[in-house]
């Protein structure tokens, strides 16, 4: 997705992408009509390659058809991908771009855990297909085990354990060193980052931290040091544990220069992922003397065979037991079955990694407000006389102070959703409006006339401007469509709608109600908006059931009615 430019004039901010060569969005297909409805017929399809836990398994198979394939190898996957809607993996298999290109139904990939390094994530995104994780899974059990290593390297717990197994007595070679007001350096203050300084202060350690997307007021809230230069970290910890992602930009980040930045006989743990802590340099620090010990967890080749760390009796390893427990993995399965379901039943999916990040407090603001926003892209779409090329988004209100980003890319979804052929979610919606050549300027305003929030959609069809526009309203934020054409309404929006746009003079509400009476179509509610002076209304209503075609075309053939438009919202 690319990104949008941003200017500021007082308590408003734009931000636009010019329209190329349009195409229509208004332009559908028989064809992908039919094709649509032949995929909604079929119960989607779920690949639980990797084993998880029997919850998530139960959860999914409640709506979709579940195989659970623990045996199949990647040759094997390759062939029989094109069968699934969905795939749930961990760490063991690897969905590269061949995989993923030959997954023609493919929606979702699930990865049970936090890593998604084995996932081809840009071809996913090419492809449109979510890739989602659970990132707050394992976080607890990765926190204990970082702190179980940083007590098992600094007491020599695994080796004192060995050698008393084999029946020696040596109390003398495996003293070790308190961690009691010893420093703690934390690289990465994410979620997991955060629980071992948390469970580290409990052991009496002082705690630096480093991470440049951390503010200040956030490190000491928590009681810790953050640092703006990780040199000061190299230079004052006494131990120094690593909590990043793995990334082009931080594989090998703990390198032969940081060690030399480090104090000597300092001693590090790598509970995160294989590669950020470079292994060659960390194998010349430990003959050096300059690392007195490590505990590692994760390798950059797993299994770790031949790898020299193995030959140090100062090194203590884990087979990658970071989110081995019973809770994480009961956890992982739960969650990333809710995620898959969600993204198989069209839903928003929170743990999409592809899709543009949101922060937990945005995210708590702006999630009410995405079925709405969607809606208005389906509405506006709908009721536009002709193709519509440029659309003008304005959020006021409180929305204003958020990331409206996700609202926007929910708009776009709505507006495609059936109308193009390719399937449309959250990771796409936004590229297929730029290879479409379709244009969207969003207006942020604080100051929001009669709402709390109000999101405005204003675009230009073949009779000049039209707008819709919605708001929440109450503690539950039920939608309200507030702007329909050119005029003001106050409808809640049901599953069948139709809007009537008409000549404002008496009668025309009583023709509308009496001809869908006679073919047995109760109005559930109905508003309407009027312009005196234009001498023109329209009528909202929601309906019980469906208006059949010739229905419509017999209340358009009344005198004094300009449109008529039925929608079925999902």
């Amino acid at each position: 997705m690319s990104p949008v430019k941003t200017t500021k004039a007082r308590k408003t901010v734009k931000k636009t992408r010019p329209a190329a060569k349009a195409k229509p969005v208004k332009a559908r297909a028989a064809k992908t009509k039919a094709k649509a409805a032949k995929t909604a017929s079929a119960k989607p399809r779920v690949l639980v390659k990797e084993k998880i836990a029997q919850s998530g398994i139960d959860l999914l198979k409640k709506e979709f058809s579940v195989d659970v394939r623990l045996d199949m190898d990647q040759a094997q996957l390759k062939k029989e991908i094109k069968k699934y809607n969905a795939i749930i993996i961990r760490s063991s298999t690897r969905m590269t771009k061949e995989i993923i290109e030959a997954g023609d139904a493919l929606k979702v990939i699930g990865r049970a855990g936090i890593g998604v390094d084995n996932v081809d994530v840009k071809a996913a995104t090419k492809k449109g297909v979510i890739v989602a994780n659970a990132p707050q899974s394992n976080i607890v059990a990765a926190a204990e085990h970082t702190i179980g290593l940083l007590l098992a390297q600094s007491r020599n717990i695994p080796q004192a354990h060995g050698s008393l197994k084999a029946g020696k007595w040596e109390r003398s070679s495996f003293g070790g060193v308190e961690l009691a007001d010893k420093v703690l350096g934390v690289i990465g203050f994410g979620r997991i980052g955060v629980l071992v300084a948390q469970r580290a202060k409990g052991l009496k350690m002082k705690i630096l931290a480093f991470d440049p997307y951390v503010s200040a007021a956030r490190f000491e809230e928590l009681g810790v040091e953050g640092v703006d230069n990780i040199d000061d970290l190299y230079k004052t910890a006494d131990f120094i544990t690593v909590h990043l992602p793995k990334s082009p930009e931080t594989l090998g980040f703990v390198d032969e220069a940081a060690f030399r930045k480090m104090k000597k006989g300092v001693r590090v743990i790598n509970c995160a992922r294989g590669g950020i802590i470079k292994e060659e340099a960390l194998v010349k620090a430990l003959k050096s003397g300059k690392v007195a010990g490590a505990a590692i967890d994760v390798f950059e080749k797993e299994p770790p065979a031949g790898n020299p760390l193995l030959d140090f009796d100062s090194v203590v390893v884990t087979p990658h037991l970071g989110a081995s427990t019973i809770e994480a993995q009961d956890r992982a399965g739960t969650i990333i079955a809710e995620q898959v379901a969600a993204a198989l039943n069209n839903q928003f999916v929170s743990n999409a990694v592809n899709i543009a990040p949101v922060s937990p407090e945005e995210m708590n603001v702006v999630r009410p407000f995405l079925p709405l926003v969607e809606n208005l892209g389906r509405l506006i779409v709908e009721l536009a006389d002709g193709p519509l090329e440029k659309f003008d988004i304005t959020y006021q209100g409180v929305l204003a102070d958020y990331n409206t980003k996700l609202l926007t890319v929910a708009f776009f979804k709505g507006a495609f959703e059936g109308r193009v052929e390719d399937t449309v979610n959250y990771v796409n919606a936004e590229g297929i409006a730029e290879e479409r050549g379709i244009g969207v300027t969003e207006t942020k305003s604080r100051k929001a006339v009669d709402f709390t929030n109000l999101i405005t959609v204003t675009s230009e069809d073949k009779r000049g401007k039209l707008t819709v526009g919605g708001t929440t309203i109450g503690p539950k934020h039920r939608p309200r469509f507030v702007k329909i054409y050119r005029h003001d309404i106050d409808i809640e929006p049901g599953q069948y709608m139709a809007f009537f746009r008409y000549d404002d003079v008496p009668g025309m509400i009583g023709r509308v109600g009496s001809m869908l009476g006679d073919h047995n179509i109760n109005i559930a509610n109905m508003n309407v908006g009027r312009k005196k002076r234009e001498g023109k209304a329209v009528m909202s209503v929601t309906l019980d059931k469906p208006i059949p075609a010739e229905v419509l075309k017999a209340i358009k053939a009344q005198p004094g009615f300009d449109d008529i438009t039925f929608i079925t919202f999902t």
